[in-house]
């Protein structure tokens, strides 16, 4: 098939550019050498939160860009694939049950309503009445009522079948590089041979310095290692996402609770350890001791693209044609809209009101160095 666009990388960022692209009339091929979705983008616990991820500034800025866009992304995904991706509003919460965190939080608070940012402070009792199993040692909470959360599995199956419906296409393999001739993208090289493009986004994660000529610095994505566990109440004991200064307890409407996550330095070892569920299980039952007594039903691990600076790596590169929706970090799922968005558009060469140079690879490498 004639492809305008080549996309590498079948996850949220990849599936979600390829809708975009493909709505507006290019020919997209989507190069994944599993199954889409199936890698970091299934694994996340699919947290939708700038308050409690991000700090006043132009990443905050984003987030919430992408948190504006999510109510009627989800319901353009669900009605495109006819699937359901999990979307829950309700907020979240950021809870302290040490005295040690209380003043954090009140900090913290302080500094999001200078920014004018949504957060409630609430008081122990206040968070109880929230949410009736957290533990009676919390001191203490932030609310954020705009926020909340999302099944991962669920949407990137959804976002698979919707771009697939756009008319993109999909091919299983392995990538072996980005073609380059006459200083410009000319497509890339697969294990099925060349296939030509105008332009290619390298949509890879945690593996985006795996594909050759990605023209990134050494160091640009690296894998950091996150675990999660799965503990089942019934009823469900919690309706909204938790925040600790430890990590997250991310409810599903059937009663699961998603447990996390840890931040490892492990480089592409998937494995769930002892101490890695360890860490999690305290954490849980910390902030709500009814878990002591829930089955813990799954666990898993995998990889977050991880950036220097912990921000993503968006837009165009200095190769004419390569454009990348890489390094997301922790908020992957939460910036899926506007990464779809805002990555489409720059390939298209439409201007959009964000502006990507925080995020462009060029701040990644120092001025005058050679790459």
């Amino acid at each position: 098939m004639e492809t305008d666009v080549v996309v590498v990388g079948a996850g949220l960022q990849g599936c979600g550019v390829a809708l975009r692209l493909a709505q507006a009339g290019r020919r997209v091929l989507v190069l994944e050498r599993s199954i889409p979705g199936a890698e970091a983008s299934s694994a996340a616990g699919g947290i939708l939160s700038p308050g409690v991820e991000a700090e006043p500034g132009p990443f905050h800025d984003l987030c919430m860009a992408s948190l504006d866009r999510w109510t009627a992304f989800a319901a353009e995904v669900e009605r495109l694939s006819g699937a359901w991706v999990g979307y829950r509003g309700g907020g979240t919460m950021e809870i302290s049950v040490d005295d040690r965190f209380t003043p954090v939080l009140a900090g913290r608070a302080a500094a999001l309503a200078r920014a004018g940012l949504s957060v409630e402070v609430l008081d122990g009792d206040a968070a109880r009445r929230l949410e009736p199993g957290l533990s009676g040692e919390t001191r203490g909470a932030l609310w954020f009522p705009g926020e909340g959360s999302v099944d991962p599995r669920l949407l990137g199956r959804a976002l698979h079948v919707a771009a697939s419906r756009a008319g993109a296409s999909f091919l299983r393999g392995q990538v072996r590089g980005v073609a380059v001739e006459g200083g410009r993208v000319a497509g890339v090289d697969h294990e099925t041979g060349r296939i030509p493009a105008e332009a290619v986004v390298l949509a890879a994660g945690a593996w985006s310095l795996q594909v050759a000529g990605n023209d990134l610095p050494a160091g640009a994505v690296r894998p950091v290692r996150g675990q999660i566990a799965v503990l089942d109440t019934r009823p469900p004991l919690l309706s909204r996402v938790i925040f600790t200064d430890k990590g997250y307890l991310v409810p599903r409407p059937d009663g699961r609770i998603l447990c996390g996550s840890t931040m490892e330095e492990a480089g592409f070892e998937k494995a769930v350890t002892a101490g890695g569920l360890l860490r999690l299980l305290e954490l849980a039952v910390e902030a709500a001791p009814a878990l002591a007594g829930a089955p813990v039903v799954e666990t898993w691990s995998n990889f977050r693209p991880a950036t220097p600076d912990g921000l993503p790596i968006l837009g165009p590169g200095r190769v004419p044609g390569l454009f990348y929706a890489t390094g997301h970090y922790r908020n992957g799922v939460l910036l899926a809209p506007v990464t779809a968005d805002l990555v489409s558009a720059a390939v298209l060469g439409r201007p959009e009101r964000i502006d990507l140079s925080p995020f462009g690879p060029a701040r990644l490498t120092p001025r005058g160095a050679a790459r």
